[in-house]
């Protein structure tokens, strides 16, 4: 792969018709929505990258989406729920709809007459079934302790009746919380010159699921270059694009730092 472990420069739509046709194992990406950040004047077409992403991504590789909304006039744009849509227009399966949740989000304003926002959608899209699933793992508060006898209803209405023992793990849920803000989405004091990043943890979530180590994980609007990081940590390849010469000079930064390898 010619730009394997690069982070390059450019419009990420255009750059993408360079990179080998299904070669990209994962994608986990922010990409910029409505008018919530200014990125420079750069003016994002969000289907022209979708169309992209569908060509490079290998059969049974995952594309993660991290986006929310806008409120304009009091109303949220939808502009998520139209990327999610396009998606699918373009060939993926939304495979799940997970939610970011942020623990220490700000308070909401009374005057916008809504409850203070506190998430943000990561869509998770495949192209086919995902080929690789390494479920996160959380214990369970009663594990291995006995359960006295539980009544299910069936299908077809008829009750169940079963006993066993708490298993002492499960599988977490499409809810995943975490901290935000300086020092909490990650250490590395200079990411913060990006204006939006999302936590490491959530990059190293998502690549622990959806690939294995020696996979190709794609950000193509790598900001201040988490992704990246997070899968050079984790043993996987990566490719890196933004078309801001500061942010990719951000994320070669970051990924040329000192990392532990697990």
């Amino acid at each position: 792969m010619k730009y394997k472990n690069k982070v390059l420069i450019g419009d990420c739509a255009s750059i993408l018709q360079n990179i080998n046709e299904e070669s990209v194992d994962l994608t986990v990406t922010s990409p910029p929505y409505d008018s919530v950040r200014d990125y420079t004047g750069y003016v994002f077409n969000y289907q022209q990258v979708i169309d992209q992403l569908y060509i490079v991504t290998k059969l049974g590789g995952v594309v993660v989406w991290v986006v929310a909304d806008e409120v304009r006039n009091q109303s949220e744009t939808g502009t998520s729920f139209k990327h999610a849509l396009y998606f699918i227009d373009a060939g993926f399966n939304l495979h799940d709809t997970m939610i970011y949740q942020k623990q220490n989000f700000m308070p909401a304003n009374m005057i916008h007459r809504r409850y203070a926002q506190s998430f943000e959608y990561m869509f998770v899209l495949s192209k086919g079934l995902p080929k690789t699933f390494n479920p996160i793992m959380d214990k369970t508060k009663f594990g291995g302790q006995k359960l006295g006898s539980r009544t299910f209803r069936q299908k077809d209405g008829s009750l169940k009746t079963s006993s066993g023992e708490v298993a002492k793990e499960k599988i977490r849920s499409n809810v995943w919380p975490y901290n935000i803000g300086w020092m909490k989405s990650t250490t590395d004091e200079i990411a913060f010159e990006h204006p939006a990043i999302f936590p490491m943890q959530l990059a190293k979530d998502h690549i622990n699921t959806w690939s294995n180590k020696g996979d190709l994980v794609l950000d193509p609007m790598c900001g201040s270059g988490t992704t990246l990081k997070a899968a050079k940590e984790l043993g996987r390849n990566y490719i890196g694009i933004d078309i801001s010469p500061e942010y990719c000079a951000l994320s070669n930064e970051r990924v040329a730092q000192e990392v532990i390898q697990f």
